[in-house]
């Protein structure tokens, strides 16, 4: 078994062109509120919306007569390039065009000299600056306790993803150093990191990997059956649409997703997170059942609608609660029991702990905890808003730099602490566990509630069957 500390200092993965902290890249870009540029439509990226403030119901402020006591961070790594088999594929679809398309006008026109200069699987420049701000946001947030305290920060092991968590912890260090509580001292920095690899047979419950019934069984295929089924509903008029501006491209079903993926993806490969041209190639309305499109993946391949989706989240969602009880971890489905029960690896009674992890892993361990659990069961032939969802979408819960804040808080006239969840600056209202009008149960309630989680979910089912992989 392989464990490494790392800090910013001596390092297996670096930072490359910084950016310098304080304000982020754009005035429709900001520390607080994340991306809000051209927000009609980017909030409608899935999961590869860049960070946004998500509506909320329920103030997250810190509640009147109430001083919080614990708050963990579980993010999602930054803005990234496509995996390396999308970017083949994307590479692909626009050499097709300039093979095939002879004039390019209108919105098109930048087609013409379009180049592929998109990379594969690391973090864009744009997406460093995310975490950096989130570090600066979740330091201000809790400056009572992060003037006081160091973080307890673990990573999943993708270059990706330790990077972003290095991005973090320098954005909470600067602020840090321009906060007169602190003294503008920071002695602890750089913060250990740990790491926990994601190679093969990893007991890692910060990326999904272990359960074989899941990763290679008949299920799945829920997913991809669920988006084909909402792809022949609405892809059909936009494939007609850019066939007929772009004659000759002969563009494919997954020829148009691919152009739509592009928005996103040029987006955020600029450095100020400037909307690309792909954008305009598509209407509001398309851009909604686009998001639709990536929430289905979600919902069917790691959350309810996937038999074993919630169980891949049952080995955090039992870390979390060790943390939240200063016990310790009672699990045998993910988690990694000499990491575990160790101090140096896993320590118990710290106020301020991070996580870092990607957007399935993260759904799955909201599925976990039950967050989301009034969710109806989404229809696979028309569009379900978030707000209709009880909350639900792709970029509502697991954009690029995604946040759950785990909370607890001693609250005057309360005898026991109270736990509330918020994502993404939404307040969930744990309805799980009774939670009051400003989204709280107490730390017994909530406990109580995650009897999936405490009694494993359904990992008994993972080694049924004798599935291999198909790779």
């Amino acid at each position: 078994m392989a464990i490494t500390l790392t800090a910013l200092a001596g390092l297996a993965f670096t930072v490359a062109n910084p950016v310098p902290y304080g304000s982020s890249q754009s005035s429709c870009d900001t520390i607080y509120h994340g991306y809000q540029c051209q927000d009609d439509i980017s909030h409608y990226w899935g999961q590869y919306s860049p960070y946004f403030s998500v509506p909320s119901d329920i103030s997250d402020a810190v509640p009147h007569g109430c001083d919080i006591t614990f708050a963990q961070i579980l993010s999602r790594h930054g803005a990234r390039d496509p995996t390396a088999s999308k970017t083949k594929s994307y590479n692909g679809t626009i050499q097709k065009i300039h093979a095939n398309v002879k004039n390019f006008t209108g919105i098109y026109a930048f087609l013409a000299d379009y180049e592929y200069t998109l990379g594969a699987d690391q973090l864009t420049t744009f997406g460093q600056q995310e975490l950096v701000n989130s570090g600066i946001k979740y330091y201000n947030r809790y400056e009572q306790l992060t003037s006081r305290h160091a973080p307890f920060v673990r990573s999943s092991g993708e270059a990706r993803v330790v990077e972003s968590a290095q991005n973090w912890t320098q954005g909470f260090h600067a602020a840090k150093l321009a906060d007169r509580r602190s003294g503008r001292k920071d002695a602890a920095y750089p913060y250990p990191i740990v790491v926990i690899p994601e190679t093969d047979g990893e007991n890692n419950t910060l990326n999904h990997g272990l359960c074989n019934t899941f990763e290679n069984g008949p299920d799945g295929d829920i997913a991809s059956d669920a988006q084909a089924k909402w792809t022949a509903v609405f892809i059909a008029p936009i494939r007609a649409r850019l066939n007929a501006a772009l004659p000759g491209a002969n563009l494919t079903v997954t020829d148009t997703v691919s152009l739509m993926d592009l928005c996103p993806f040029n987006t955020v490969a600029s450095p100020n997170g400037t909307v690309s041209a792909f954008c305009s190639l598509f209407t509001e309305a398309e851009w909604h059942q686009y998001g639709y499109y990536e929430t289905l993946n979600k919902y069917y391949g790691y959350s309810y609608g996937n038999p074993l989706g919630p169980t891949q989240g049952v080995g955090f969602s039992n870390e979390l609660i060790a943390r939240l009880t200063s016990k310790p971890v009672d699990d045998d489905s993910s988690s990694n029991h000499t990491l575990d029960s160790d101090p140096a690896t896993f320590a118990l009674g710290r106020r301020l702990y991070a996580d870092f992890s990607h957007d399935n892993d993260m759904t799955a361990i909201f599925s976990a905890l039950g967050l989301y659990n009034d969710t109806d069961p989404l229809p696979n032939t028309t569009v379900v808003e978030a707000p209709q969802a009880n909350g639900y979408s792709a970029a509502w819960t697991v954009p690029f730099a995604a946040r759950a804040y785990f909370e607890k808080m001693q609250c005057r006239g309360q005898k026991q602490e109270l736990v509330r969840v918020i994502v993404n600056d939404r307040v969930l209202p744990l309805t799980q566990c009774g939670g009051d009008r400003l989204g709280r149960c107490t730390l017994d309630a909530f406990v109580d509630s995650l009897g999936f989680a405490r009694s494993d979910g359904d990992w008994d089912q993972c080694f049924v069957g004798n599935y291999t992989s198909s790779d």
